[in-house]
């Protein structure tokens, strides 16, 4: 036998030992865990056996570390806007309308929430319901709070509000399915958003955001409501660049573009230069033009995460049509 392949098959085992060290999860500690549960307990009410076994029942999953530190809404303009702003996009942003119509017009006539808005928040977060996260809540909030120093104390308030969520909803938070964020059904709202917005629309005594329509088109607009949404306002107004770098204003209404055009004439050409909300393609970018931006409201970027989602969620009604604030088509 050749010498380098003995040496090979004799350092087998040693590789097999380093790959299982390297996938094992990282220590528990039960100090922190003791803390958490005493904290949830003193502000929810949850009974502390009822924590302990979430706890014990909450898994570290690599994969959740993976996905938060490379998101997609990480991505420059000119890529991010391909993945939602497309015809398909838009088209099942047309049909899902259509199919809901009656439903939405009623949340929209009881909220001043444009049913197109809340469809658009639907269309970015999970593709019209089809992709609600896959999940289990419990180890998303649990990895992100344990073991995800960056932003562990936002992820573990959100763990705490799980389980008071999980108390007062009378569900089971391991068979709660989300994003690998934490966040949960149709609109992806966290579990602090859930409890603090999310509404009983078909009066059946549960907040249901992944079966009931109802709950879900009522719950969005709600937190839109809530956070004091202004019916019959544009989303957005377009900017105009000045020769400085943040020198920025609004631009000059152009003839014959009404509130339902604003989008549209802010929306900037591919590959994110030019005038326009968004026009340079970086996080920081879009902070700075935000602020000339006079009906851009932190919520609506706080809703989905990221400032770029938002932008989506302001397009996909001008570019729809047709269905901008009252969904008459």
């Amino acid at each position: 036998m050749p010498a380098k392949l003995l040496t090979l098959l004799l350092s087998l085992p040693l590789l097999l030992t380093v790959c299982v060290a390297d996938a094992a999860p990282p220590k528990r500690s039960a100090e922190a865990e003791a803390a958490f549960v005493d904290k949830v307990n003193r502000e929810y009410g949850v009974p502390k056996d009822v924590l302990r076994k979430g706890l014990a029942d909450a898994r570290y999953q690599q994969s959740i570390i993976d996905a938060i530190t490379r998101p997609a809404e990480a991505m420059p303009w000119s890529k991010y806007r391909p993945i939602f702003m497309n015809d398909k996009r838009i088209q099942g942003g047309r049909d899902f309308l259509r199919e809901n119509r009656e439903l939405l017009l009623s949340v929209e006539r009881d909220t001043g929430v444009p049913a197109s808005i809340i469809v658009a928040i639907i269309g970015v977060e999970t593709n019209y319901g089809a992709i609600t996260g896959k999940y289990r809540v419990l180890d998303a909030l649990y990895t992100l709070g344990f073991h995800y120093p960056k932003r562990a104390d936002f992820f573990r308030s959100e763990l705490g509000h799980l389980f008071a969520l999980a108390n007062e909803e009378h569900v089971d938070p391991n068979s709660v399915m989300g994003s690998y964020a934490g966040a949960m059904g149709w609109g992806q709202f966290m579990p602090s958003s859930y409890r603090a917005y999310a509404k009983d629309g078909d009066g059946d005594g549960h907040r249901d955001l992944w079966t009931s329509k109802d709950d879900v088109f009522r719950s969005i607009a709600n937190y839109f409501v809530a956070h004091h949404w202004r019916a019959g306002e544009p989303v957005a107004e377009p900017a105009v660049r000045g020769r400085g770098r943040d020198q920025l204003r609004q631009q000059e209404p152009q003839a014959g573009a009404g509130p339902g055009k604003a989008w549209r004439a802010g929306l900037p050409a591919e590959g994110g230069h030019g005038q326009g909300l968004a026009s340079q393609p970086d996080h920081a970018g879009w902070r700075r033009r935000s602020r000339v931006l006079d009906h851009l409201p932190q919520f609506l970027r706080d809703f989905a995460l990221q400032p770029l989602a938002a932008v989506f969620v302001g397009g996909v009604p001008a570019g729809a049509g047709h269905c901008r604030g009252r969904c008459r088509q």
